[in-house]
């Protein structure tokens, strides 16, 4: 078993337990869950949690240097180490995101647009989740149910920056932090491959003219071509009819018909 067949195995089980963990987690921050649903909840967050840690064991296992894929894949352990603390939980989906981006790496560029965009949006809504689940027990919190954070989210993403809406805590302000950095990075993927994609339009409408460029050259040789044919076999009939030899080329034939060609030169 290698690393890369491993991950390979890997990416559905991965996405399923990512997809499984949010609904579990929205479904908790959300409903603000208690008792027995709130120990539901927590068991389901706590099996996909093993999920992502028997996952990097096995990717360090496996790894043909091992220190060296440690040492590259550190954020990997603070995905599996940090989400001790509650909000900082939703960095398991930093998994999802990473499954979805190698799909992305392999695919064209509507797919890399999707990925980028898909990205985005969960995003926005993760952060939502994790500042509401950060600052909604906080007497002097602003932001108190799921549309305040998602609002809060969307403005911080785009740097719009109203400050209407801000979180009061200090675990709030690091979760707005990685929330800029992440939207920048995001924002920048998109814009790239729009930009991308502007550039391979051009380059393909200018290739299309070089191609009809291209043809119509060669439709005027062929025209050429046979406007040569036709006078050479002229020259040739009227080399016939006057008992000369038959011009090999239009240049010859119009010699050959050609009176002043006929003259001797002076001695």
């Amino acid at each position: 078993m290698t690393q890369r067949r491993w991950q390979q195995i890997m990416d559905i089980p991965l996405t399923v337990a990512a997809v499984i963990f949010l609904i579990a987690y929205a479904w908790e921050v959300i409903a603000n869950l208690d008792g027995i649903p709130m120990l539901i909840a927590e068991i389901i967050i706590a099996v996909t949690w093993v999920v992502f840690v028997f996952d990097y064991l096995v990717n360090l296992v496996l790894a043909e240097h091992r220190w060296f894929w440690f040492r590259k894949h550190i954020f990997d352990l603070f995905v599996v180490v940090l989400p001790m603390l509650r909000p900082l939980r939703l960095l398991r989906l930093v998994t999802l995101l990473n499954v979805l981006q190698r799909r992305a790496g392999t695919a064209v560029r509507g797919g890399v647009l999707t990925y980028a965009v898909g990205s985005s949006l969960l995003l926005v809504f993760v952060a939502g989740l994790a500042m509401l689940d950060t600052e909604r027990s906080v007497s002097d919190s602003q932001i108190n149910n799921l549309g305040d954070g998602i609002w809060w989210a969307f403005v911080t993403i785009t740097t719009v920056g109203y400050g209407d809406i801000y979180p009061a805590t200090t675990l709030g302000r690091v979760i707005a932090a990685g929330v800029m950095v992440a939207g920048i990075a995001l924002l920048g993927v998109v814009t790239a491959t729009l930009a991308s994609w502007i550039v391979e339009r051009v380059a393909a409408q200018d290739e299309l003219s070089h191609v009809a460029t291209r043809r119509e050259v060669t439709e005027l040789t062929d025209q050429v071509n046979q406007l040569k044919h036709v006078l050479l076999e002229h020259a040739t009939q009227m080399a016939a009819s006057s008992g000369t030899p038959a011009p090999t080329s239009p240049t010859s034939a119009s010699s050959a018909s050609d009176p002043l060609s006929k003259r001797q030169p002076l001695t």
